[in-house]
């Protein structure tokens, strides 16, 4: 059921057209539709209705809203070619405030700075099998993957879980096919997705994936903890632990050549921001990847949920929105 279509023309937002930025696409609201219950469809296409730069299965754009918030949504299709984004959002009552401002003051024609699709959650293409986990909202990025592997012929699963058949979006998306599963809490007497049968089912070479709420997240991780971990994937909606530093540290800046000292409890992107230090960031969690900086020198104390354990070994480069230092002080390229 769509809730409402825009036909085009007199894209304003309160009045003002809204100005290209560099690295942002500004984008107009042209449909909003209801999914499932505390959930909407929102489409997004360029004022031009002109082509927008393709995205890969798993891929996120940054929402640049108009009162100051940044939030990241997973894109639904970015295939090559779309005139559209469209993105799925669940109300969060006890959320960062994002959702709360889409579901009560988004409107058709409205403008919105876009971010370029940005991908942490990318399938492997060669991969022997894929299992795919998906909690709630949780199914928007698995949900490309889906028709991407489907494309490819490759063998995969899905496992959708929700705690009501009213909570589950795209349900009528999904391809009546066995290898979709479908496990709805409250028509299992209240348990749960059994994810340990599941990781422990999949073969030793199959990569897997999970996105969902924390506490799926965590269930999943613990269940996956003897695998290699170049198979296990996770997209997370929200940190699950503190961002600030543990402790104080120096950080030198090799372009500026500035130096600010990082207190206890601070993240190094707070610190930079008040010294008046312009560096592109978003989420402030540590799990979109906008903040990500070169480290030349010291060794950083990584606490994000994108790089890999191989990448963090490296200590090439770092998360400062989340991420402190394990030495007295870093040198970063900025």
């Amino acid at each position: 059921m769509v809730i409402c279509a825009a036909t085009g023309g007199g894209s304003q937002w309160n009045g003002e057209r809204l100005q290209q930025k560099p690295g942002l696409l500004t984008l107009r609201v042209v449909a909003m539709r209801y999914l499932a219950q505390g959930t909407h469809l929102y489409e997004l296409r360029d004022m031009e209705d002109g082509v927008l730069p393709s995205a890969e299965a798993g891929a996120h754009i940054d929402l640049h809203l108009p009162n100051g918030l940044v939030r990241q949504y997973s894109l639904v299709i970015g295939e090559p070619g779309s005139r559209s984004y469209f993105i799925a959002v669940k109300q969060d009552t006890e959320g960062r405030g994002g959702s709360h401002w889409l579901h009560n003051n988004l409107r058709l024609e409205m403008l919105l700075e876009v971010g370029l699709p940005r991908n942490n959650f990318p399938l492997v293409s060669d991969a022997e099998q894929s299992v795919l986990i998906a909690g709630g909202i949780g199914i928007t990025p698995i949900l490309s993957m889906v028709r991407e592997l489907r494309e490819r012929g490759s063998v995969w699963e899905l496992h959708y879980s929700c705690r009501s058949r009213s909570e589950m979006a795209f349900l009528e998306m999904l391809p009546k096919v066995p290898q979709v599963h479908l496990h709805l809490d409250d028509e299992n007497d209240g348990a749960f997705l059994d994810l340990g049968r599941i990781v422990s089912a999949a073969p030793p070479a199959a990569h897997l994936y999970c996105c969902g709420p924390l506490p799926m997240l965590q269930a999943f991780e613990a269940a996956s903890a003897g695998r290699m971990r170049e198979r296990v994937h996770v997209e997370y909606f929200k940190a699950p632990e503190p961002t600030a530093a543990t402790r104080s540290f120096i950080v030198e800046l090799a372009r500026s050549g500035r130096t600010v000292v990082v207190p206890c409890g601070q993240s190094i992107l707070e610190t930079l921001l008040d010294a008046g230090v312009k560096v592109p960031y978003s989420c402030s969690e540590g799990i979109c990847g906008a903040c990500e900086t070169v480290v030349l020198d010291g060794t950083p104390e990584h606490r994000d949920h994108i790089l890999s354990e191989a990448e963090r070994a490296t200590g090439r480069t770092m998360m400062i929105c989340c991420s402190g230092s394990k030495t007295d002080s870093l040198i970063l390229d900025l």
